[in-house]
């Protein structure tokens, strides 16, 4: 294996971490409504003996900046879609009405937005996390090139150079998401 192939299983690895970070983030709630906010839910779905995302068994909308609206493609899921959100606890209170479901959207109070930045800083860290652990395996992969006599002593410390410098570079994106997100989640 070369260096560079490791260096750019290394960044890839990182980039998805992030893109996993702003999924997270979307499910995140700032008061207004937005269809990131249920998609992700896992939904126990009786009638197909399995677990689905939500996203998978509805058109979710929002015709009100303070409501989102879940159609299900198969009428006989609401009672699913609704027992599912109830049960992730999301501080929703879905509104049945037959062959849809209304989430109205509450206003958050003080309290609600720092438990909600408190989440945030949870996902924060976990990706912050999975970062470092990938740094770990790049290094390791540098010390493991060495060995193998791929890289030399200078060499490999150019390459721990690189592997430390593209882990900065995510985690800086991680603190420039967390604050915006918090930003976004405190103003009223």
């Amino acid at each position: 294996m070369e260096p560079t192939t490791v260096l750019e299983e290394l960044d890839m690895t990182m980039e998805a971490a992030i893109e996993n970070m702003n999924i997270e983030f979307g499910g995140v709630r700032t008061g207004k409504a937005s269809p990131a906010l249920v998609e992700n839910v896992t939904i126990e779905v009786k009638a197909y003996g399995s677990k689905m995302k939500l996203r998978e068994l509805a058109m979710i909308t929002t015709p009100e900046p303070r409501q989102i609206m879940i159609q299900p493609y198969d009428a006989s899921t609401v009672e699913d879609i609704d027992r599912g959100i109830r049960e992730a606890q999301l501080g929703f209170n879905p509104v049945n009405e037959g062959k849809s479901l209304r989430l109205p959207i509450p206003e958050l109070t003080e309290e609600r937005r720092k438990e909600m930045v408190k989440r945030v800083k949870t996902i924060s860290e976990d990706i912050k996390v999975r970062l470092r652990s990938c740094r770990k395996d790049g290094m390791d992969k540098g010390k493991k090139l060495k060995n193998e006599n791929v890289l030399t002593e200078d060499s490999l410390h150019d390459f721990e150079e690189q592997v430390q410098t593209t882990t900065n570079k995510y985690v800086k994106m991680v603190d420039e998401a967390t604050a915006a997100k918090e930003a976004e989640v405190m103003t009223v």
